[in-house]
């Protein structure tokens, strides 16, 4: 992938390959935090968190108002306050802190921030290996977190 040594390809692959990362990682922590809590009260006028199924039957019951109010947030946050700026690394944002988080923190140079810096791209790359699975088996079983035991039509079984 680098072979022609490219180093504005090889920059626009690294900074994809973070965000992808970072949007796996959260994906994988909103497949797995409701099957253990939901939140309180209601997400539509007659439609409480509690309604809503885990995993991909979830998209089928939210409203369109809130798929356009996530939309609207994530864009939000991706156009006015992470901006892109070329003259720092790739993933780096100024608003953005030590994991993301908007309170100034820095992490100090030195082989500490290396080490943090690529254990994010492995975990990136790990998280994006997960979700993929946690969709197929979840398209496949009808449940987020299926028992295969109870699975008897699985193409997989012997």
């Amino acid at each position: 992938m680098t072979k022609d040594g490219d180093a504005l390809a090889f920059r626009r692959r690294r900074e994809t390959e973070l965000k992808h990362g970072r949007v796996a990682m959260l994906a994988c922590m909103g497949y797995i935090t409701p099957e253990y809590f939901k939140f309180p009260g209601y997400c539509a006028t007659d439609l409480s968190f509690a309604d809503i199924p885990n995993g991909l039957a979830a998209l089928s019951k939210v409203p369109g108002a809130g798929w356009l109010q996530i939309f609207l947030f994530i864009g939000t946050i991706e156009k006015w306050f992470y901006k892109y700026d070329a003259s720092r690394a790739p993933g780096d944002f100024e608003n953005g802190g030590v994991l993301g988080a908007p309170n100034g923190s820095r992490m100090v140079d030195g082989p500490a921030k290396t080490r943090k810096l690529n254990a994010e791209l492995a975990n990136g790359r790990l998280a994006m290996m997960a979700i993929i699975g946690m969709f197929f088996q979840d398209g496949l079983t009808g449940q987020a977190w299926a028992d295969w035991s109870y699975f008897h039509d699985s193409p997989l079984r012997g």
